[in-house]
Parts: C-alpha cells; structure tokens; sequence
C-alpha cells in the first residue's frame, strides 16, 4: 500500500508539473500579448497626442475663419443695404419718369389742336412769305427791263 502511496504522490508531482508547465508557457504567451497590448496603446497615445495638437491648431483656424467671415458678412450687410436704397431710388426715378410722362403725354394731347393750328398758320404764313417774295422779284425784274429799255432809245 505505500507503494501506491508513492505512487499516487509520484502522479500528484507529475500532474502539478505539468500543470506548471502548461500555466508558465500560458503566462509567458499572455506576457507576450500585454507586451504587444502595451506597446500599441504607447503608440495610440502618441497619435492621439499628434491629433489633439491637429485639432486644437484646426480649431483656432476655424475660430479665426469664423471672425473673418462674421467680419465680411458684416461688411456685405452694408453693401447690400446700399443697393437696396439704389434699388428704392431707382424705383421712385422710374415713378417720377413715368409721371412727367403721362403729364407731357397729357399736355401734348391738349396742345395737338393748338399745334395743328399753329402748323397751319405757320405754312400760310410761308406761303404768303413767298408770294411776297415772289412780286418783289417781279416788280424788280419789271423795273430793271424799263431802265433797260430806256437806256437803249
């Protein structure tokens, strides 16, 4: 019976060497992978470092692209009022225009009698001008065959 003893604890050291074994060669692969896990999060924190002054740089350019913009808008709000009061102005020229308009409109219409009067007036003036003219000349063409005529006899 001792010898099964021996035996049975001959099995138990076997048994926990290999479990040693086994647990040393698991422990040194997991000693392994934290190493890896170690040396990628060491990696990750310098990224994130690079990243973090990326953004913070970004950050500051949109702050100062949002100023500028905010600036100029700013400045186009002034411009655009300008020519909506050009816009208004022009509008009331145009008004203005189209009143003188209508009232030139109206008064020409008044006037086309007195115009057509006055057109008419005018020729038998021009006429009458001509016809005038017309006697004068024969009058002195008249004299001048008498004093021609007087000076040959």
């Amino acid at each position: 019976m001792q010898i099964i003893l021996y035996l049975s604890v001959a099995l138990i050291a076997i048994a926990f060497f290999v479990l040693v074994i086994f647990l040393s060669t698991t422990l040194k692969s997991f000693q392994v992978t934290l190493t890896s896990v170690s040396k990628t999060l060491a990696g990750l924190e310098k990224q994130l470092d690079g990243v973090t002054a990326e953004t913070t740089i970004l950050l500051q350019k949109t702050n100062a692209l949002a100023d500028d913009l905010k600036e100029k808008t700013e400045s186009l709000t002034s411009v655009v009022d300008a020519v909506k009061d050009v816009g208004t102005t022009v509008t009331k020229f145009n008004g203005t225009l189209k009143n003188i308009t209508k009232s030139v409109d109206t008064q020409v219409e008044e006037s086309k009698e007195k115009i057509s009067q006055i057109v008419q007036w005018s020729n038998v003036i021009l006429e009458l001008k001509d016809k005038w003219q017309a006697r004068k000349q024969e009058k002195n063409e008249i004299s001048l065959n008498q004093g021609k005529r007087v000076r040959s006899h």
